[in-house]
């Protein structure tokens, strides 16, 4: 005689299907016990059993006060060097690049951008960058408007800043600076980012200049703490 499974295995076996089909992708918010007790009409201690198994082998971690969370990947690879371009980077990590453009405007530069660009006027493109179709970054990009008037159009169609300057005159461009410090996800970042507020995040604020040490973009992204390993190359830092 075959004895059956307990419910909370079938449970859990359920979702563990779920969670490899991609339905649940890596990071992302299981339904609450509420939501899993009426789906496989069981009371919320059954369901509570089968979400501790489904943590105990790894695939999911429990956040206070924001629920039950797909276990995240582990971290991408991210070089800070003198060159560094998101596209490579998340390739190179194994991981499949996207980037979804949140706006793109001309308005005055603030005092910050002023300073670091030398302008009075900026084109801002901002963004969500994602590994995988999973958030791993919110980005904000500052170019002088002047010097490149066609900035917003490029960008429209290429999603790509490199490629952007490339067809304005600035095949290449480097890293002058970058300051990281640490922050934590505060609506509508977190929302933006699909993390729980509070999570943490890593902010990187950049200048890059061309070949003849101009500014040409000012630059601030705010990573996610655990999909990320932000990694300083010693050769570039010279």
């Amino acid at each position: 005689m075959t004895r059956k499974n307990p419910v909370w295995r079938t449970i859990a076996d359920a979702l563990k299907v779920e969670i490899s089909e991609g339905l649940y992708p890596s990071g992302s918010k299981l339904p609450t016990e509420a939501q899993l007790s009426a789906r496989f009409g069981v009371n919320r201690h059954t369901v509570r059993h089968a979400l501790s198994a489904l943590a105990e082998e790894g695939l999911t971690v429990s956040r206070r006060g924001a629920g039950v969370f797909v276990a995240a990947a582990p971290p991408a690879d991210y070089q800070l060097g003198r060159r560094v371009r998101f596209h490579q980077n998340i390739a190179a990590s194994g991981r499949t690049p996207s980037r979804e453009i949140l706006r793109i405007e001309t308005r005055p530069a603030n005092s910050v951008e002023a300073e670091a660009l030398g302008v009075t006027t900026v084109h801002v493109v901002e963004g969500i960058s994602n590994g995988d179709d999973l958030p791993i970054c919110h980005f904000r990009s500052v170019l002088p408007a002047e010097r490149f008037p066609d900035f917003p159009k490029l960008m429209a169609e290429e999603h790509s800043i490199s490629r952007a300057l490339a067809q304005m005159g600035v095949p290449d461009y480097t890293r002058a600076s970058t300051r990281v410090t640490a922050k934590i996800a505060r609506a509508p970042r977190s929302g933006l980012l699909k993390v729980a507020e509070g999570a943490p995040l890593l902010r990187t604020v950049s200048v890059n200049v061309d070949a003849d040490g101009v500014p040409v973009e000012y630059g601030i992204s705010w990573f996610v703490g655990d999909r990320v390993a932000l990694t300083v190359m010693p050769e570039d830092t010279v």
